[in-house]
């Protein structure tokens, strides 16, 4: 499949608002309802002695599934292009029961250097713990990839575009380097979402999101999911069952709810944060860009064959110190200062003081967190107000 039907091929609002609920709703009610229950009782022992010998399939205890949560879960397989999907309570809990799923002790992992900052110190606390070992290789560098892969390697652990600079994966360079060595391929592409990029089209075996963020979009809950095929799947969601990170029915259907607006929002998000990346490019006071749909962005060829849009997130170096950094956050007026993004409000956040604080700033700046560091997670705010806000924000550094 050529890259240009990879990107014809993103989700769209009939799917959005649709899949997974073709059957219709108890009681006829339009909209999907909250089966808010933690057990699922048995009409006889008949009915317990079928359920146990596999001959009836049904729900038996809320930590493993709910009603409500099948149709959430249906609904992301599909917008993936995916056999299969599960739910979790967290992002982060559907990173660590994958892993810990797809990894046993004595084996080995290869995890991009730029990752999500809490699934890197997973590998580095957690996984060690279970004789686990992790090799981290800088992002974009193929070569460092294919010898840091050994005979008790299982899988390569990316994120594409990653936080908060926005690097982009060559999908099919990594997958290709996977295939030739047997082993998996989980990337989290929660900042490229499935309306921007599906990773499964390009071989990638497990994707991961923290549906907290694009999927939700309305900053009022905290879910995470992974998409893949129906036997890896199957095998995470048992492990889901006992490490017990299972989504609640009232998260699930808040879920649904947002992921019927999901391609909506994400256009328009496209579109801003695109708008606000060229606009910031043109100012004398900011000193660098990172957003993959920008020419300058070293990843911006790889971005644009694989990608349908860039994503809803821009960051950027200040031209000033942390004192003017804080200044220019300080006079904001639209967005909000926060650690979250992908709802409908735009959320401005200063990495070091905000998510790396407990580092050294010697260490902050070795893995590029500058104090002049800003991420803008555009909302869907008018874009000529976003950009005007910004615009009156920088003559305050």
């Amino acid at each position: 499949m050529d890259n240009g039907q990879r990107t014809r091929r993103v989700c769209n609002s009939t799917e959005a608002v649709h899949a997974a609920e073709e059957g219709g709703h108890w009681g006829h009610a339009l909209t999907v309802p909250i089966a808010q229950t933690s057990t699922y009782v048995f009409e006889s022992m008949e009915s317990v002695d079928n359920f146990v010998s596999g001959k009836e399939t049904r729900i038996d205890y809320g930590r493993y599934g709910n009603p409500t949560q099948h149709i959430a879960e249906g609904k992301i397989a599909k917008l993936e292009g995916a056999e299969a999907a599960i739910l979790f309570a967290s992002g982060m809990s559907a990173v660590t029961t994958t892993i810990l799923g797809m990894l046993s002790s004595g084996q080995h992992a290869v995890i991009m250097d730029d990752c999500y900052r809490k699934t890197a110190q997973f590998c580095n606390m957690v996984l060690r713990k279970f004789d686990i070992e992790t090799t981290f290789v800088h992002a974009g560098d193929y070569e460092a990839l294919e010898e840091a892969i050994g005979e008790k390697t299982r899988v390569i652990i990316a994120e594409s575009p990653t936080n908060p600079h926005l690097n982009v994966m060559d999908l099919d360079k990594v997958v290709s380097i996977a295939k030739s060595h047997r082993i998996k391929v989980i990337i989290d592409s929660t900042f490229a979402t499935p309306f921007n990029q599906r990773p499964l089209d390009f071989g990638v075996d497990i994707v991961i999101h923290s549906a907290t963020k694009y999927l939700g979009g309305h900053n009022d809950l905290i879910a995470g999911a992974i998409a893949g095929s129906q036997s890896l799947v199957s095998a995470i969601r048992d492990y889901r069952g006992i490490l017990g990170g299972v989504v609640d029915p009232h998260c699930a259907y808040l879920l649904i709810r947002g992921m019927k607006t999901f391609p909506l929002r994400m256009a328009r998000q496209n579109q801003s944060s695109l708008a606000l990346a060229r606009f910031l490019e043109g100012q004398p006071k900011v000193k660098k860009v990172y957003y993959p749909g920008l020419e300058s962005h070293p990843h911006h060829k790889v971005a644009k064959e694989q990608m349908a849009g860039f994503g809803g997130v821009v960051s950027f170096d200040l031209d000033t110190d942390l004192e003017g950094t804080r200044r220019f956050l300080n006079a904001l007026r639209i967005p909000c200062i926060g650690a979250s993004l992908g709802g409908v409000e735009s959320i401005v956040s200063h990495p070091s003081t905000i998510s790396y604080y407990e580092l050294a700033r010697e260490d902050r700046l070795a893995i590029g967190i500058a104090d002049e560091l800003v991420r803008y997670a555009v909302g869907i705010e008018e874009e000529e107000d976003l950009i005007n806000d910004v615009e009156e924000a920088l003559r305050n550094i």
